[in-house]
């Protein structure tokens, strides 16, 4: 039998999580406060995932960048092929919120989009 101990990152309660994986990799979940948090240990010992956050350059906006996320978790490993394809990014103003500023980021089918609005220069 495996033992793993997680700390949930589901909400702000961060529930300390035991989970026993036994020979048929069924496993078994504890110190969960509640059902998110016995999901969150199964995913992340299966498939974990991430929402990625960061920021890129606007050029002739009223803010030198503008932040972006992923608009949806994505493997856990392409964090770094994400961030760094985010450094070459650069979006003209004006931005709006939801404006895919990546579009299928590092082949994970999820884009990357402004969780802001900048606007132009006047």
């Amino acid at each position: 039998m495996e033992h793993k101990e997680l700390i949930c990152i589901n909400c702000p309660l961060g529930c300390m999580l035991s989970v026993d994986i036994d020979d048929k990799g069924e496993m078994t979940v504890t110190g969960n406060n509640c059902p998110r948090g016995d999901a969150y240990a199964r995913k992340e010992l299966t498939n974990p995932t991430r929402i990625v956050t960061s920021i890129v350059n606007v050029t002739e906006g009223e803010l030198p960048v503008v932040s972006v996320k992923t608009k949806e978790d994505i493997p856990k490993d392409k964090i770094g092929d994400i961030v760094e394809a985010l450094k070459s990014v650069t979006v003209e103003a004006p931005v709006t919120i939801g404006e895919v500023v990546l579009a299928d980021a590092a082949g994970t089918g999820v884009d990357v989009i402004a969780t802001k609005n900048v606007g132009r220069k006047h």
